[in-house]
């Protein structure tokens, strides 16, 4: 049977804690409650500003409240507003932690009890630990997820005032966060995210009725490792008109290219004065030759460099509400031209209209073991329709981005009509070349001659 406990040892534990009371610094006391609710304060406000809904942004941003413009405010840098709220929310804490262990060592001293300080310790490290996380996390954040807008209209001002003082250090903190994540972001995911796609693509491509899912979905795959360079249409190619030439010879150019937007360049292609739309000349079709058809070239030309990726590229072409930009090289000098079209057809595949004709595709079927390609043609492209595997070109590419230049990483020089070399599984002849490119390649597949022989012999 437990021993019970006498009176005396009752009235020993009532007049310690007595004790303690009558000697506590109220101030001290009055302090760390402060702290208290500041930390919940500021523990809430992390809640509330970062689960308001997309309406009440909104309602923020077209309000005329100071108070709800102040927290629209606060929300356009998202990660300056989390880094002082985390550096807010950690020095109060601190503070709690630093004035609570005081009072325990204050007390310790004044009964006389320094051999019990640690037990004293850790009966206030309990107690305001329960209380920081009762008060100062579980409590504010349950109300502020449930009153978000509220709440974070009420701590606004804390919050404004907290950014103002504390930006240097969240200015470091979030510059360390970002060479920290960037330093995460290691190749080994994306390689897992690319796996698990390309395990997607198995999936779908054994559905027999799946209609270009192969294509579609390894589009998507590559889409954000590509650049413009290898999608574009290079300047020897691009179909653009002088800023002299008068009206007849416009629409003429107009009339034979099928486009519904054209470059236009003063002097050489290298200086684009602006696009013009087919759809602006509509209402003057039948102007004379002198009409000035030059004022209807809109100036607002967007201009890319060779590396920028695709995906960056169709997010600026949603943003700014245009389908066509030039590419332009590190001296200034125009380099080719991408569309929209052009980056869509890289993840749902070729996109054929009414005027495009079957010459125009670049390549030509002899056999299943051969094929004749236009020396424009991207090696992207180039793969698609064989089927050959882009990492098979590897570095023998350089930094060539068409079937022609490759031919001339291979041969180390400009070859002539009838040479050939092999590479990998592949032979490629030349058919045709000028004095400038090589315009005409045959391809042969050595592995799809030996399976087209084998089947010959056992036909």
């Amino acid at each position: 049977m437990a021993d019970t406990i006498d009176g005396d040892s009752v009235q020993q534990l009532m007049f310690l804690m007595t004790s303690m009371l009558s000697d506590l610094p109220y101030f001290s006391i009055l302090i760390t409650l402060f702290l208290l609710l500041l930390s919940g304060l500021i523990s809430g406000s992390e809640v509330a500003y970062f689960s308001l809904t997309a309406e009440q942004i909104k309602r923020c941003k077209n309000s005329e409240d100071a108070t709800e413009k102040r927290v629209f405010k606060l929300l356009q840098n998202p990660k300056d507003l989390l880094a002082t709220v985390l550096i807010l929310n950690n020095l109060v804490n601190v503070a709690i932690v630093t004035l609570s262990t005081y009072i325990s060592w204050d007390i310790a001293s004044k009964m006389g009890m320094e051999k019990d300080a640690p037990i004293i310790l850790f009966f206030m490290t309990v107690v305001v630990t329960a209380a920081v996380v009762f008060f100062g996390e579980i409590v504010p954040k349950v109300y502020a997820s449930q009153r978000n807008l509220r709440f974070a209209k009420q701590v606004s001002g804390i919050i404004s005032a907290a950014i103002t003082m504390l930006s240097p250090m969240a200015s470091g903190l979030t510059f360390l966060g970002d060479f920290v994540e960037k330093l995460l972001k290691k190749k080994k995911k994306i390689e897992v995210s690319v796996n698990e796609l390309n395990e997607a693509v198995e999936i779908v491509t054994a559905s027999e009725d799946t209609i270009n899912a192969e294509e579609i979905l390894k589009g998507i795959v590559n889409f954000g490792s590509m650049s413009v360079k290898q999608i574009m249409q290079s300047r020897m190619d691009i179909e653009a008109i002088d800023i002299s030439m008068d009206y007849h010879h416009v629409m003429d150019r107009i009339n034979k290219s099928g486009y519904s937007r054209i470059p236009v360049f003063v002097d050489s292609i290298d200086n684009i004065h602006g696009i013009l739309y087919i759809k602006d000349l509509l209402p003057y079709l039948d102007e004379e030759e002198h009409f000035k058809w030059q004022d209807k070239v809109r100036r607002d030309t967007f201009f890319i460099p060779e590396n920028k990726k695709i995906d960056e590229l169709l997010r600026d072409f949603q943003e700014k509400r245009v389908h066509i930009a030039i590419i332009v090289d590190e001296y200034g000098g125009t380099t080719g031209l991408v569309t929209l079209e052009d980056i869509i057809e890289e993840i749902v595949g070729e996109i054929n209209d009414e005027f495009d004709m079957p010459d125009e595709m670049g390549y030509k079927k002899l056999s299943d073991a051969k094929m004749v390609f236009d020396g424009k043609t991207s090696l992207l492209d180039f793969c698609k329709v064989t089927g050959v595997d882009p990492e098979i070109m590897g570095e023998a590419k350089g930094v060539s981005e068409s079937l022609g230049g490759l031919m001339l990483e291979l041969f180390r020089k400009m070859p002539n009509t009838g040479e050939q070399v092999s590479f990998s599984n592949l032979i490629f002849k030349v058919k045709a070349v000028d004095k400038k490119r090589i315009k005409m390649i045959e391809v042969t597949f050595k592995d799809r001659v030996t399976k087209t022989s084998k089947a010959k012999v056992h036909g």
